[in-house]
């Protein structure tokens, strides 16, 4: 699908902010031709989608591609209805690939070439502009989260505040958080993230704070090594902030990262740790979850040992046309699990996880994030 003129404009306008911290200003005001992006024409789906046999939540979809283009909001909700998909997190891309002057054609995807990636909060306006666009009963089918921050950077939590102070009410989580993963943490400019670092201890501290669960990606290992190697750094993570939830995506593995040992890893992790849960989008379902092209008796052992912890994605970026298929290939792994645990990995764990209300900052907060002294803020009370 093209590229609406409407979304080049918006993208043109947003590049200048590619971290949107300590700005004093209130944010732009929403256009109406913006209307245009949010109803966008559904991509025609490639072929046809089972009947739907479970009511399914996403915990795991970006609106926005490697390049901050989307089929559209409506796109979205056209491929969840085809589906059974009631309910969805949804998030921005916190990168963009960068499409170096010397090179003619322009890349589609993070791995599409040599090219690096840079950091792009205007990710997060781009969401929050389309899911307002919705009508209400729309709007409480999707979970926004935030996740246009450098993770290496320690202003990553203003930006979050920054976010919420913008559009109270409205966030419902954090993420996806990207620390180490593959050769998307080679190609992205700047100091790789890690999930023990102290910008990320401040982002955990205050999703603790503010009822946020945080949907990381930190791989387990490297491509290069077959053991956990960076397993220690979840673990601090998720040990030293116990009142975070932490849903841990794609159960720590991405592109050919293949680690023997992940089921008991996970096993352990979730034994030990009851504020974690596991995503099991992406790459899990072929790579981990069939054994085969059968569902993995070590899978299917270990969700039924923790039925409440586990949660499947599409993790799609920003074009819906195969949304469909892409939901509906777990109902193989789903039919090999009792029905109580399918309908939990299905749906009812993603809603368990969110928060019990979507955030905001309070007074105080908000003055210091603003640079409002008490004085100050007492006298605009006064003056209406």
């Amino acid at each position: 699908m093209g590229i609406p003129k409407t979304f080049v404009t918006l993208i043109a306008g947003a590049a200048v902010s590619v971290m949107v911290v300590g700005c004093q200003e209130s944010p732009p005001p929403v256009q109406p031709r913006l209307a245009a992006l949010a109803s966008a024409t559904p991509t025609p789906p490639a072929t046809q989608p089972q009947a739907v046999r479970y009511r399914m939540a996403d915990c795991h979809l970006h609106l926005v591609d490697f390049l901050q283009r989307t089929d559209g909001i409506q796109a979205a909700l056209a491929a969840m209805d085809r589906c059974g998909v009631e309910e969805a997190m949804i998030s921005g891309m916190p990168v963009v690939k960068e499409w170096p002057s010397e090179e003619r054609l322009r890349p589609e995807y993070y791995l599409s070439d040599d090219s690096r990636c840079y950091w792009y909060s205007a990710t997060d306006v781009l969401v929050a502009r389309q899911v307002q666009f919705l009508s209400l009963k729309q709007q409480r089918r999707f979970h926004p989260t935030i996740c246009g921050f450098n993770g290496a950077d320690r202003n990553a939590v203003e930006h979050i505040k920054r976010m919420i102070d913008w559009y109270p009410d409205f966030w419902q989580g954090i993420g996806e958080v990207m620390a180490r993963h593959d050769d998307l943490t080679a190609l992205t400019y700047g100091e790789p993230a890690r999930a023990d670092n102290l910008a990320l201890g401040a982002v955990f501290t205050f999703a603790g704070q503010h009822d946020l669960p945080v949907f990381l990606h930190s791989n387990i290992g490297s491509v290069w090594r077959r053991d956990p190697i960076y397993l220690p750094e979840v673990e601090a993570a998720v040990s030293t902030h116990p009142k975070t939830r932490f849903v841990w995506c794609h159960a720590g593995i991405s592109r050919r990262i293949d680690i023997p040992t992940l089921t008991q890893d996970l096993q352990e992790m979730l034994r030990k740790y009851p504020n974690l849960w596991v995503d099991v989008s992406w790459v899990v379902f072929e790579n981990d979850l069939l054994k085969n092209g059968t569902p993995d008796p070590a899978w299917i052992g270990l969700i039924e040992a923790f039925p409440d912890r586990f949660l499947i994605g599409t993790d799609k970026v920003g074009h819906f046309a195969d949304y469909p298929q892409e939901v509906q290939k777990y109902y193989q792994f789903l039919d090999a699990l009792r029905p109580a645990t399918a309908n939990k990995l299905a749906r009812e764990n993603l809603l368990s996880v969110l928060p019990k209300a979507p955030a905001h900052l309070t007074g105080e907060e908000s003055d210091l994030l603003n640079g409002r002294t008490p004085e100050g803020t007492e006298l605009l009370k006064k003056a209406g």
